[in-house]
């Protein structure tokens, strides 16, 4: 076999590796933050499985945001799909909205915005559904958390079209004072120290 084709046959395997394992859904593992919080513990040892303890944590209103977004990050991805995001609906209908209709009807912008990272996470090749779920969680909140997590989940697909918009895209939460921040500094930095990574795009 030629050198030429050998190399441009790790090229492409390196490239794939890129695309499969380097995102911003995949790459940004800000859940180590808050690992002395026992569920999220527990979720990062829990194989990427989520339990009826982690769910129940999930729709506790007086549960913090940041905690349950951690959760789901710790419950991390896998590149042949999971599926967190069925089991949850499935029970948040049996043990409280009766339907799928009613659950994002009658959702807060924080069981929103869990539902859809949940989502991203499950398959983060497809995350149209999920921007629909993060939009309409930033509709009904100016939680830093809940607009940094939706940031992320848009700027997975903007990975597709355009890296500067990648940066822009949570660069643009950061910036936005209007927030309320909810989200613990260095959580926000493991993320930005990924996101930023973005910002020589810009500069093409």
């Amino acid at each position: 076999m030629k050198l030429s084709t050998i190399l441009s046959f790790l090229l492409l395997v390196f490239l794939s590796h890129r695309v499969y394992a380097d995102s911003p859904l995949t790459s940004t593992h800000f859940s180590k933050a808050y690992l002395d919080v026992p569920i999220v513990k527990a979720a990062k040892a829990s194989d990427g499985k989520i339990t009826e303890e982690m769910m129940d944590f999930i729709l506790d209103q007086n549960n913090k945001i940041d905690e349950k977004l951690a959760l789901i990050n710790a419950l991390g991805w896998r590149y042949k799909g999971k599926n967190n995001y069925d089991l949850f609906v499935a029970y948040a209908i049996r043990t409280k909205y009766k339907s799928e209709s009613k659950l994002k009807k009658k959702a807060s912008g924080e069981l929103l915005i869990c539902m859809a990272y949940l989502k991203a996470l499950d398959n983060y090749f497809t995350v149209t559904e999920a921007i629909l779920l993060a939009n309409k969680a930033k509709e009904k909140s100016k939680s830093y958390s809940i607009w940094l997590i939706a940031g992320m989940i848009e700027a997975q697909q903007a990975m597709d079209s355009n890296w500067c918009k990648v940066f822009q895209i949570t660069n643009d939460v950061r910036q936005n004072k209007s927030l309320i921040m909810d989200m613990r500094e260095a959580a926000s930095e493991e993320i930005f120290e990924y996101m930023d990574l973005y910002e020589e795009s810009c500069n093409d």
